[in-house]
């Protein structure tokens, strides 16, 4: 009878370790990547505030971008730490909060990659979140998305 030839049962072991460690890996990095395509990051980065000073007020333009990897949507304007414009279907300030704010217009929905611009008036002199607005007074603007998340910037008004 012929004596016949194959593998050492520790090469045999060492070939399918390093097999499963392969297949592992691979089913790692597909999951991963699964994973990514259903949880996304919320990032909106205010661009700009521009203040141009009118007759009566200032002009604010905030300009966003959103810089993550869900659509934002934008459903507060915070002046000072209190709201003072809430998003329904349109604008609308939110009463005895800032007295001082109109003219409330932009959109509310960023997605990602977009760059939109929110605009509003402040009044010389008005009240707002407890400042009287006069040039030379910081604000602090932030805007607040549905998902939770708060994006601040200081202005000086002009």
């Amino acid at each position: 009878m012929p004596r016949r030839k194959g593998i050492s049962p520790v090469i045999a072991t060492v070939i399918i370790v390093a097999v499963t460690i392969a297949v592992a890996i691979a089913v790692a990095f597909w999951m991963t990547g699964l994973i990514g395509l259903f949880t996304g990051t919320e990032r909106l980065e205010i661009v700009s505030i521009d203040v141009d000073p009118t007759t009566n007020a200032w002009r604010l333009t905030i300009r966003v971008k959103n810089t993550g990897t869900v659509p934002v949507t934008i459903d507060g304007i915070y002046i000072n730490g209190r709201l003072a414009a809430s998003y329904d279907t349109n604008w609308q300030p939110v009463s005895g909060a800032c007295e001082a704010m109109s003219g409330l217009s932009g959109d509310s929905r960023v997605n990602p990659g977009e760059t939109k611009t929110i605009s509003f008036q402040l009044s010389f002199g008005g009240n707002c979140a407890g400042a009287k607005l006069n040039p030379g007074v910081g604000i602090e603007v932030k805007l607040h998305s549905s998902g939770g998340k708060e994006y601040p910037k200081l202005v000086v008004l002009p």
